[in-house]
Order: C-alpha cells, then sequence, then structure tokens
C-alpha cells in the first residue's frame, strides 16, 4: 500500500518555509527559494526525488546524520534545527536547510502544506488516552460507517485505506507519513478517518499541522512513566490533542481524575461522558445502566444525551470497561457528524477488534473459553479479569507477563492483581526487548508473592507460544484462559530480534494439537517448554481430565 499520493502540487521552498515557521539558509538563497517541494519524510530510506528531508534528534544520533543519503536519493532540502545545521556543516552537505527552532513542529506544518492540509477536507478523529484508544476507534470507524462510504484508519493494528490494509509500524506515524496517508486518503475517495494518537506521538509532535474534527479522551492510568515521568506530564501530552487548532471541538470520558482535570484547561469547545454507573459525574452524556451479558458477547447500555434524551445502546464487547468505549465512541461519531440513532446503530454492529477482548477458541463441553486481549497497565489487567469473571462458570486462568525497557514499577503491582483476580496464573514472557527474561518474571512473581504468599495455583512457562498452549491445557469446558499483554501484535521481540509470534495463532495451533490428539491423529510436538510450578496446584474435579 502505498503511504503517499500518487501526484502532489509542487510548493516553492519559500511556501514550506513560511508555513513551518523555518529560516531558509542556502548558498544561493534566492535561487534556493523557488525550488519545487513535492513530498517529506524523516526517514532516509524513503526519501524520493523533490522530498524534504526532516532531521531531528534521536534516540541515539541525530537524524541529520543520514542527510548525505537523503541527497543522494533526491532530496532537494533539509529541515532540521541549529543542532542538526552543526552536523550537516560537518558533513559537507550542501544541500538548503530550513532552520527551525522545534524541527518536529515545523516539519508537521510543512508536511501538511505539501500534501495540501488534507486533514481539513476529512471528518478526521484522533483518539488518545492510556486504554481503549484501539476499540474506541474502531467502534468509531464503524459509526462513521453508516454514513461514510469509504473511511481510513491508523493506529496500533493496521493502516487502512478502504479495503486496502498493511500492518502498522507503530500507534502513530510520523508527521510526514500521517499527511502524506490522509492525502492517499483523500485521493482516493476516503472522506472519514480515524487515528489513534499515543502520548509519545503527542510529546514528538507527530500530529503536528493536523486538524482534527474531533479530538477524544478515554483515560488516564499508569503507563510510559519512563518516558514522561510523572503522571502530570504525561497529561501534558496527551492535551496537546486538544490545543486551539489543533482540533475543532472535543469529546472527554471524566470518568477519571485526569479527564476532569483535562476539562478544565482545555480551550476548545468539549463535551464531557461519564459511563461508571456506580459513580456518575456531571457530564454531558451520562451512562444511567448497563447490564453486562454473562454469554460473554457483549453489553446493553441506557444513556443521557445533553439535550436530555434517553437512550438504549449495545456494546459488542464484554465488560464494562467496553460500555465505556461504546459510549465514548457514540459521542464521538455524533461529534464527527454522524446522526445518533446511526452512531448507537454503527457501535453496537462493530466486528470484533484484533487483541481486543478477542474470542479466539469458544466454550464447548470439551473446551474452556479462550480470550486474547491487549491490557498491558495494571488498570487494563484489572478491567480485563473484572470483565470475564461473570461470564466464567469455572476458574479464572491467566497467562500473562511484562515489557522490558519500559516502566519496571508496574511489574510487581501487575503481580499483585494477577493473585487477586485470577484463580490461575501462568507466567510467562511479553516482549523482553533486551533485558532478561527471568529478571522480569522474577519481579512479576514478586507482586504475586505478596498477595498469595504460597504461590497457590502459580505456573512459570518459557517461551510464550508453550504458555499459551500449556494454559489452555489447563482450562477446563466451565474455564476462561486469558492471555494479556500483545493483543494484535504480530511479533515478539527478544534481545532486538523481532520474531514472528501472536497470541491468537499460538492459541489456535496448540487447539489443533489438542484436537488432534483427542482424535488420537498424528500431533506435532510443538515447541519445547520450561514449566516451574511455584506452589500447590488445585485439581479439577470435573471437566476435561485429558487435558491436564
Amino acid at each position: 500500500m502505498a503511504l503517499r499520493p500518487s501526484r502532489a502540487v509542487p510548493r516553492t521552498l519559500a511556501e514550506v518555509a513560511s508555513r513551518a515557521g523555518a529560516s531558509l539558509r542556502a548558498a544561493d538563497a534566492v535561487a534556493a527559494a523557488q525550488i519545487a517541494v513535492t513530498g517529506a519524510t524523516v526517514d532516509s530510506r524513503d526519501v524520493r526525488p523533490g522530498d524534504l528531508f526532516g532531521a531531528f534528534t534521536g534516540l541515539k544520533v541525530h537524524g541529520a546524520t543520514f542527510a548525505a543519503a537523503a541527497a543522494d536519493a533526491g532530496a532537494v532540502a533539509v529541515l532540521t534545527d541549529a543542532a542538526g545545521a552543526e552536523v550537516l556543516a560537518e558533513l559537507g552537505v550542501s544541500l538548503p536547510v530550513l532552520l527551525a527552532a522545534d524541527a518536529r513542529v515545523a516539519m508537521g506544518e510543512a508536511a501538511a502544506l505539501v500534501y495540501g492540509d488534507p486533514s481539513r477536507e476529512l471528518a478526521f478523529v484522533g483518539v488518545t488516552g492510556t486504554n481503549g484508544k484501539t476499540t474506541t476507534a474502531y467502534f468509531i470507524d464503524n459509526a462513521l460507517a453508516q454514513v461514510h462510504e469509504r473511511r481510513g484508519i491508523m493506529g496500533t493494528v493496521e493502516l487502512r485505506i478502504g479495503e486496502e490494509t498493511i500492518e502498522s509500524p507503530r500507534t502513530t506515524v510520523e508527521a510526514p507519513v500521517l499527511h502524506g496517508l490522509l492525502a492517499r486518503m483523500r485521493e482516493e475517495g476516503v472522506t472519514a478517518a480515524v487515528t489513534e494518537v499515543s502520548s509519545h506521538a503527542a510529546a514528538l509532535e507527530r500530529i503536528a499541522g493536523v486538524d482534527f474534527s474531533v479530538a477524544v479522551f478515554t483515560n488516564l492510568q499508569w503507563d510510559h512513566l519512563d518516558f514522561h515521568g510523572t503522571m502530570e506530564e504525561y497529561l501534558a501530552a496527551k492535551a496537546k490533542l486538544f490545543a486551539p487548532g489543533r482540533a475543532r471541538r472535543g469529546i472527554v470520558n471524566v470518568d477519571d481524575q485526569w479527564g476532569r482535570r483535562l476539562v478544565e484547561t482545555v480551550q476548545i469547545p468539549i463535551e464531557t461522558v461519564s459511563t461508571h454507573v456506580d459513580d456518575p459525574q456531571d457530564a454531558d452524556w451520562v451512562v444511567t445502566e448497563a447490564d453486562i451479558g454473562l454469554d460473554g458477547v457483549g453489553s446493553r447500555f441506557s444513556f443521557t444525551a445533553p439535550d436530555g434524551s434517553v437512550h438504549r445502546a449495545f456494546s459488542p464487547l464484554p465488560g464494562l470497561v467496553n460500555v465505556s468505549n461504546a459510549m465514548v465512541a457514540i459521542a464521538a461519531a455524533h461529534a464527527a457528524g454522524v446522526p445518533l440513532p446511526h452512531a448507537i446503530e454503527g457501535v453496537a454492529t462493530a466486528h470484533g477488534v484484533p487483541g481486543r477482548m478477542e474470542r479466539v477458541v469458544e466454550r464447548s463441553d470439551r473446551d474452556p473459553l479462550a480470550i486474547v486481549d491487549y491490557a498491558h497497565t495494571p488498570d487494563a489487567l484489572t478491567l480485563a479479569l473484572q470483565g470475564v469473571r461473570p461470564i466464567t462458570p469455572g476458574r479464572l486462568i491467566l497467562i500473562f507477563g511484562s515489557d522490558g525497557d519500559r516502566d519496571q514499577g508496574k511489574r510487581p503491582v501487575m503481580g499483585g492483581i494477577a493473585a487477586d483476580l485470577a484463580d490461575v496464573i501462568v507466567l510467562t514472557d511479553e516482549n523482553p526487548r533486551s533485558e532478561e527474561p527471568a529478571a522480569i518474571r522474577t519481579a512479576i512473581r514478586a507482586g504475586i508473592e505478596q498477595a498469595r504468599p504460597d504461590l497457590h495455583d502459580v505456573h512459570e512457562v518459557e517461551p510464550r507460544v508453550a504458555a499459551v498452549e500449556y494454559g489452555l491445557r489447563l482450562g477446563r469446558p466451565g474455564d476462561t484462559v486469558i492471555v494479556t499483554g500483545k493483543g494484535h501484535e504480530p511479533t515478539q521481540e527478544i534481545a532486538g530480534v523481532f520474531h514472528r509470534y501472536n497470541d491468537r495463532d499460538a492459541y489456535l495451533q496448540a487447539q489443533a494439537r489438542i484436537v488432534a490428539e483427542r482424535e488420537g491423529r498424528a500431533v506435532d510436538p510443538g515447541v519445547a517448554a520450561t514449566v516451574t510450578v511455584h506452589g500447590p496446584v488445585t485439581t479439577p474435579t470435573s471437566g476435561r481430565e485429558d487435558r491436564a
């Protein structure tokens, strides 16, 4: 899938500099001002002839280090900061330079201009928050589908234009890619789009130059403090989506204190949403009743709209957390121009969201219900386990771990949550990255042990693919097996190497082996597992004894 339009209207370098608020430096500034710019990128490997190359300070090296390669590929100018200009001089790169105090903001504005400000021509919704971004975005997309035939979506799972889709490299792409994708959408007849906006993206100005029709806030919970430092700084990053000139109006969930604090500071028109029936807030949209379905499929709820009218709605995913996501999505779609009855219907009929309470193996007289969920923060894990408990007649079996090279403080906290809310724990690896996997598991296990000193029904299994099969084999017909932390992710990062891996696929492969065993067919042995049982084990008295 092409990530930029097939055609672009050339802009002069002088026009780009003016929009970006940058000064033009070149040996012949008069001639350089008339250079035609037809594209923009911050990746030297993606440069096409006529591109503006953006070079910023990186985690390891400055992007200006790659300017010579960009020039060889056809870049006509470099947009950078003072540090980048020094690097360019040291390397002898002779391209014209656009010098900006904040090169990231400038690059977003430049890309918006080069691609014709496509966000202004779409019903464009941006969704931010710690948890629920992906689910809410997919709900909004299906609500928009009621009045927009062709749509686009950009987020954690995929980049999609109409029916064309590719795996997403990150939650929110870099600003030039974002504007290029929007321009491609416009070229393909798309009239509405949704993007997830991560806090990293907001902090790093990946949404610079965008004009959002509606900005959406779901919640703020403990995560990414290794990057932001404090919850206050984390909120400040999220608030960038709601800046005047960035978004025309906002929808803010005020269930938590951070949403309420955001409302106090935002200077654009805002509608507030309250979704907790047991702790209602003063808001424009208020959920007044929620009936959590025991079939595990979804939940019905009632809400009051800003005009005082009362409506019935349905969330297609189980748990109160998805009542919240559905309510926020309805309000957001309505704010984006979808008539309220159509918004309600669109959310109710949304298809399953990859890796979000995704049912992979259905409960039967021989099988447990097996679910994949992306929950990777303390609050998300709590909500996921609480969400499936009412639909679990038997034991709740949790398979989980925690990321490496990320906030280490949440590891024992998540261990404690698992010990409190799950009956059986299968502790495994998530994305260890550069850390020693055993050290991550030890930190989680310390939290488990605080809440469950005898480590009863705690199993430690590696690798993850074997842990998924182990957990599934523990399950009996009344049990629910849930694997959390990776959701839709198609890879697992171990020691800097990305291995193809997906939790859903792991379940299906394991189930195929179990069925083959059951039918007496030859069985692929699967992956060898290292298993440690840390405490006494409860043996179920009924169910599939052949699966112990």
